[in-house]
């Protein structure tokens, strides 16, 4: 109390002036680039403004504080756990390349065709059958645009469904939740078969399955290519619940990959083209290298082995060597050597020569054959040249 007796002047003093700054404050107004912002407001902004922000920088430094310390203690373990995984997967990715290859090895050998989407034609629903027994749609593609029946309609998310019956501008599309539907599935991990059909409420089932077979709940169903209409390995649905059925057959419930109940657009497949599997030439292809490229045909048998195949000594083409014919021995009985004619050289091509006397005969071409002309003791004798005659001596006087 004395304080405030001492200062009661100074107190009320100050106190007016606040008062008066204030309501200056309250009634003065600053134009803006938007519109005017009253004094107050502004003076309020600057002060409490620092303040916010200090709170702010606290809540954000102890945030950050929780987060990078305390709540990320166990990172380094789960660090080692993903690497681990990591490791794991490559080893997985590893195995499943080397069967992806012999996979495409074993088709390449066994001449296995792939169907493949090669052309596909847009179109619009238009409208639906307005029939709880049927289910199907009408698009805008009929005749004029080459649209045909049991054509495959599909969409981005999976299969829809073939087209029943073709006008001029529209078509019938028979959706796969029909009861007088069926596609060829086939499950993606088990690889069990069936045969995918509508029931009257509209729920989508997998048929023809034995009930000793396992199969889990969300696996998904893809067609199998067998019925002819849709290629192997279209996204069809996910099985949805699995019981027993009647006659020893699993009743499997499939959720269909497309929304049925909500088709805008769709896709015809128009064309399908069907090629032979190749192996991959990035890698490795072994397998007898594809069974030796499907055998093409036997490899031919080089020259140099036909040439050599009859002689010992092959004799130079075009040579004009002559065989070496020994001297005339004197005719027994006489001193008078014998008339002898050289043999005829064989001809450079190979071909059979004629002698002056006209009859043909085959050349010696054998090594052996001229040895045995060098060291026989009686002159060569061509078989059509007549024999020589020996001299006749003088009857004695």
């Amino acid at each position: 109390m004395d304080v405030l007796g001492r200062y009661r002047n100074l107190i009320v003093l100050v106190g007016v002036l606040f008062a008066q700054v204030l309501g200056l404050a309250m009634q003065v107004k600053r134009t803006t680039d938007n519109e005017p912002t009253r004094l107050i407001r502004i003076w309020a902004v600057g002060t409490i403004t620092p303040l916010e922000k200090v709170l702010v920088w606290v809540q954000t430094s102890t945030g950050n504080i929780w987060h990078n310390y305390f709540y990320l203690r166990g990172v380094r373990a789960e660090n080692r756990n993903l690497k681990a995984q990591i490791e794991r997967m490559s080893l997985e990715q590893v195995r499943m390349s080397q069967d992806a290859d012999q996979a495409r090895r074993l088709q390449a050998l066994l001449a296995f065709k792939e169907q493949f989407i090669s052309q596909t034609m847009a179109a619009q629903v238009i409208g639906s059958s307005g029939s709880e027994l049927s289910r199907s749609v009408y698009i805008d593609k009929g005749e004029r645009d080459s649209v045909k029946t049991d054509m495959a309609v599909i969409t981005a998310d999976g299969v829809v469904g073939k087209v029943l019956r073709v006008y001029r501008s529209t078509a019938l599309v028979l959706l796969i939740d029909d009861q007088t539907s069926g596609v060829g599935a086939i499950l993606d991990k088990t690889r069990l078969q069936g045969i995918l059909r509508g029931t009257p409420a509209g729920e989508v089932v997998l048929e023809k399955v034995m009930s000793d077979e396992t199969v889990p709940a969300g696996e998904l169903v893809l067609t199998s290519g067998g019925d002819g209409i849709f290629p192997k390995g279209l996204l069809v649905g996910r099985v949805t619940k699995v019981s027993l059925g009647s006659e020893l057959f699993l009743n499997i419930r499939v959720r269909p990959a497309a929304d049925l109940s909500k088709l805008e657009e769709v896709l015809v497949v128009t064309k399908i083209d069907e090629r032979q599997a190749q192996p991959d030439q990035a890698g490795a292809a072994r397998a007898v290298d594809i069974l030796a490229e499907r055998l093409p045909s036997v490899p031919q048998k080089p020259e140099n082995a036909e040439k050599g195949a009859g002689t010992a000594a092959p004799t130079t083409a075009g040579s004009d060597a002559k065989p070496k014919v020994s001297p005339p021995q004197a005719a027994a009985g006489s001193g008078a050597p014998a008339a002898v004619k050289p043999a005829k050289p064989a001809s450079a091509t190979g071909t059979t020569s004629t002698p002056p006397s006209g009859k043909p005969f085959a050349p010696k071409a054998n090594a052996s054959a001229v040895d045995a002309a060098k060291v026989s003791p009686k002159p060569v004798k061509s078989t059509s040249e007549p024999k020589p005659q020996p001299a006749v001596e003088d009857a004695p006087h």
